[in-house]
């Protein structure tokens, strides 16, 4: 199975039917395994306390018949039928939403931009918008720069709330599955043994995630097929035995008597049965793993169905038996000489469920840090066939202290679900207003089409959403407390690397200054390669400029690397590198701008430093033999005629190039036009895009006429001096920074800046750890940023 770039179906066979039930079947595991877990704990957290089960069942019936409507509107109607189909090349999830519209529209604050990254294979839009058709929702939301950090806030908090639920799906799973032991041991036991054992269960999942996903991912799928198949089984066996009519609590009556009879107790319960859809979003997220049609079908044929077979059993037998409120729940529909293998595959599965969860969350916060969202943290890259399995420890470790905290503290399902329920309803509305935005931008659908999307699903998640806030005091503060500190984590640490792009951009130096350096001067070129790493695409980072005068001296071969992250899933191998020279061939100084997605790992290379001097090598060769192809270099010198204040053109160079050829090069005029912004002029220091030559994509196929004996001298001189810096050695010169506010700053920037992102910098993975950066090969060149 081919899983390159998150992808494990290949497009080559997605008709073929085998390779759909396969794919569907693996989804279980993965994408299902917290769906199909909340028959644990709906009822008990709807019945904790706003309403009470009573003779005439027709608590049980609307609490069945809302979660009945529920299930159908939200995961079967909105993420089957619309969302999925919401893809950015394959892929899903809060960011994939936000990279449709950022490529739809110029409403992106992701700085250092070019029109290069729009030639990429996977930037492609499949309702390209026509020029003289502007939608003027689209003109609205370009035109207001307000609206652009709103938007960014509005895919914060949905990604705040998804790591919000990383922590309490795993707690209130494993801590609900457990509870079935209340029905087999005393109370007193009961009450010091689910605690422990719950613990101990999650201190061994999380003790396990190193490992990675793919050691133990075959057991995923088997595991929730037995409990979905389980579920059903005992739900067809209770509706049979104990209320064959239960079927008619489907009815939509069945709300309307129910709203009308509990009334606002009835509406507070809303809290509880929205926990049927918790996992729902997964179905999106976990898109980049499957295909749309095995998720549909997986959906619609096996779980949607178990589902509702499993609260109707459970709302059958409730309604002949009105005893005890305290015990619904369900384990209590199980017959008693099935409650320990149900107890066994129960807990299986929300291990498999939680395990699903926390990956996710793993994948948000690595594409978090590549919007520049989130401080730097260690990423594993966990497999070496799947790509995309990956494991943050520091994260690790924090949810696994948090999710203890959680069971230690909170002790029951009903604060757990008040919380969880809140969470997942927060990043339902995120998705369904950002779904509404690429209708209108990206689908390119009248904009009144988006409105009834909004307003329809809007209005049922909202329902539901007012119904968690009133648990605010038993349990919902929770995810609203996570979330406030990793949005002004989160939101401090974009605006301090947004502030720190702008300085540099102000204060880069020319390429004059470079090319004039020389002994004349007292500086020496000595031997190896340096590698000076900025976030400019163009120009001289000051960086630099610092570490020659403080150190005369600098590197045979000058490397300036970006690495940069587009608004795209992932960036093939084939595009990752753009190569180009500074300054004439003689100079032997490079520019590299390394791209990568929003889901792809940065550390997928073994050895960026071999790497990178192979893509060198091949730019190189492809650069003589296009000097060496055009047999008059007219061309070749008009772009170098102004080489003293210009850079030359980039080219694309892949891993799998021919020959190291690259298939393609863009070329670069010398009229400046800002980049994806649109502006014509800087207005201000907040509309700052990076300033670079126009670029335009120009196919060529590059034909080598005479004998490789032919080829100038230089080539070979020039790659000579390449693989002699290299057995020299290799510097990696990076900035230090430290950031301070500008005098005059208001309180809650100097608070923000000088004491906020200086101490989330010192306690954070630096850029080293990302580059696998050997110590003794680093040179840290220190920086004050005020901004």
């Amino acid at each position: 199975m081919d899983l390159e770039h998150g992808k494990c179906w290949d497009t080559s066979k997605k008709d073929s039917w085998k390779t759909l039930l396969v794919l569907a079947y693996q989804s279980l595991g993965v994408v299902y395994g917290d769906l199909s877990t909340s028959p644990l704990y709906v009822y008990k957290s709807t019945f904790a306390e706003d309403i009470q089960h009573s003779e005439s069942n027709e608590e049980i019936f609307g609490v069945l018949s809302f979660v009945f409507w529920t299930l159908t509107l939200v995961p079967l109607f909105k993420y089957v039928f619309v969302v999925l189909r919401a893809d950015d090349n394959g892929e899903g999830g809060t960011f994939a939403l936000y990279s449709l519209i950022c490529r739809h529209a110029k409403v992106s604050l992701l700085p250092n931009r070019q029109v290069a990254d729009e030639a990429l294979s996977t930037y492609k839009m499949e309702h390209p918008p026509e020029k003289n058709n502007k939608s003027k929702v689209k003109l609205y939301l370009e035109k207001r720069k307000g609206l652009h950090t709103a938007l960014l806030i509005l895919v914060l908090l949905g990604t705040c709330m998804v790591i919000g639920d990383g922590l309490l799906t795993p707690a209130i799973s494993v801590f609900s599955a457990v509870s079935g032991l209340e029905l087999s041991m005393s109370k007193e036991h009961h009450q010091y043994a689910v605690i422990p054992i719950t613990c101990f269960i999650l201190v061994c999942l999380f003790a396990l995630q190193h490992y990675g996903t793919h050691r133990v991912g075959f057991f995923f799928a088997p595991v929730v097929l037995t409990w979905l198949l389980c579920i059903s089984a005992l739900g067809l066996y209770n509706i049979i035995y104990w209320n064959p009519h239960v079927y008619k609590a489907l009815s939509p009556y069945y709300m309307f008597k129910f709203l009308k009879k509990t009334r606002k107790g009835g509406w507070m319960s809303l809290g509880g049965i929205l926990l049927c859809i918790t996992g729902s979003e997964a179905m999106f997220a976990d898109l980049g793993h499957f295909s749309y049609a095995a998720i549909q079908i997986a959906f619609t044929f096996m779980v949607y169905p178990a589902l509702i077979l499993a609260y109707m059993g459970q709302a059958a037998y409730l309604s002949q038996h009105h005893d005890d409120n305290s015990h619904i729940g369900f384990y209590i529909s199980v017959p008693e000489k099935l409650r320990l293998p149900v107890l066994i595959i129960a807990i299986l599965s929300s291990v498999v469920g939680s395990q699903a969860i926390i990956s996710g969350t793993f994948s948000i916060i690595n594409q978090s840090q590549s919007l520049g969202c989130f401080p730097k943290v260690k990423v594993v890259h966990t497999s070496d066939k799947i790509h995309g399995q990956i494991y943050i420890p520091e994260i690790n470790w924090i949810l696994m202290v948090l999710c203890i905290a959680v069971t230690i503290g909170f002790r029951d399902t009903k604060h757990m679900g008040n919380a969880s329920g809140l969470a997942v309803m927060t990043v339902m509305l995120v998705t369904t207003c950002l779904t509404s935005l690429v209708i209108i931008l990206c689908w390119n659908k009248p904009p009144i089409l988006a409105l009834s999307f909004l307003l329809f699903f809007g209005s049922v998640e909202l329902l539901y959403f007012s119904a968690s806030l009133t648990k605010f005091t038993e349990g919902a503060w929770l995810p609203i407390l996570l979330a406030l500190f990793l949005m002004t984590i989160m939101f401090v640490w974009h605006y301090a690397t947004i502030k720190k792009y702008e300085f540099d951009l102000h204060n880069k130096v020319s390429l004059d200054w470079l090319l004039a350096l020389g002994p004349s001067l007292g500086i020496a070129r000595v031997p190896g390669i340096g590698l000076v790493f900025t976030d400019l695409t163009s120009g001289i980072p000051a960086n630099f400029s610092r570490f020659v005068t403080n150190l005369p001296a600098f590197h045979r071969i000058l490397v300036f690397v970006c690495i940069k992250s587009v608004p795209v899933p992932y960036v093939p191998p084939a595009e990752r590198y753009l190569v180009g020279r500074v300054g004439p061939a003689s100079h032997r100084s490079y520019r590299c701008i390394v791209r990568y997605g929003y889901r792809d790992v940065h550390q997928d290379v073994d050895s960026f430093e071999s790497e990178l001097v192979a893509r060198l090598a091949d730019f190189i060769n492809y650069d003589w033999h296009r000097a060496h192809g055009t047999n008059s270099c007219t061309e070749d010198d008009a772009s170098r005629s102004n080489e003293s204040s210009s850079e030359y053109r980039l080219a694309v160079i892949g891993s799998n190039s021919l020959s190291g050829i690259p298939a393609y090069e863009i070329e670069e005029t010398l009229q400046p036009a800002s980049v994806s912004g649109g502006f014509s002029t800087v207005e201000s220091m907040t509309d700052v895009i990076e300033m670079e030559p126009t670029v335009e994509k120009k196919v060529r196929f590059a034909i080598d006429d005479e004998p490789l004996s032919d080829m100038h001298l230089q080539l070979k001189e020039e790659l000579e001096d390449l693989f002699a810096a290299q057995q020299a050695g290799t510097a990696f010169i990076l900035g230090h920074s430290h950031v301070q506010a500008k005098q005059g700053s208001s309180l809650l920037k100097r608070l923000a800046i000088n004491y906020g992102y200086n101490i989330l910098g010192r306690n954070c993975r630096g850029p080293d750890v990302a580059l696998k950066v050997p110590p003794v090969s680093l040179l840290e060149v220190g920086m004050v940023y005020v901004v």
